[in-house]
């Protein structure tokens, strides 16, 4: 099974481009649906969070305050290393479990922090979607509501773009407009397609 591992920083366009392949038939694994999937109430990562960060963390309901603990984490590197102990080993093994049950001519592994990730290993090829700083940062701030100081430490926190790049198989230049980005997704499904398709025949 072909794994394209797709990434990007925050606010890059990654779910759109993630949509475009799924349009095709082709089965999307997203490690962030995932990280929500295994903080749901009764997960045990919710308990463990709860146990690091405290009860300011939780929501009157039960669900865990996303947005408490994001700033918790993103304004202390420490609580984010700590956070991410906690939830990289569950994504990693729930991502891999998805994998093999999700079939597909190739597979889309969407990990936003993939450099930093071992599921690098895992994946066969990196599609990075990219575009330029002031884009990300500005429908950063559109998107989620954060101030300017909040948005720079998230995408601080991060990979840096070259970093990003310097990983890549293929790049995604998603500054343009929709249409754009769309037929570079169609250039390389095709691609993929052949790719897979060698791969069987080859085995």
């Amino acid at each position: 099974m072909l794994k394209i591992g797709l990434t990007g920083g925050i606010a890059s366009g990654k779910s759109a481009v993630s949509d475009m392949f799924a349009e095709y038939g082709v089965p999307v694994i997203d490690t962030d649906r995932i990280a929500r999937d295994i903080v749901r109430p009764g997960m045990p990562a919710l308990d463990e969070i709860r146990q690091r960060f405290g009860d300011g963390v939780i929501a009157a309901d039960g669900s865990l305050d996303r947005s408490e603990l994001r700033r918790l984490a993103f304004d202390n590197e420490q609580s984010r290393k700590a956070l991410e102990a906690i939830l990289h080993p569950k994504i990693r093994s729930e991502t891999v479990a998805r994998s093999k049950a999700a079939g597909g001519p190739y597979q889309i592994i969407v990990v936003p922090l993939l450099v930093e990730s071992a599921l690098k290993s895992f994946v066969d090829r990196i599609v990075v979607v990219d575009c330029d700083p002031q884009t990300q940062l500005r429908r950063l701030l559109s998107r989620d509501g954060e101030t300017i100081e909040q948005a720079q430490r998230m995408i601080a926190a991060q990979a840096s773009r070259d970093e990003r790049l310097a990983i890549a198989s293929d790049v995604i230049d998603n500054d343009g407009d929709i249409a754009d980005t769309r037929k570079q997704v169609e250039e390389l499904h095709r691609r993929f397609l052949d790719e897979a398709e060698a791969g069987r025949e080859a085995k």
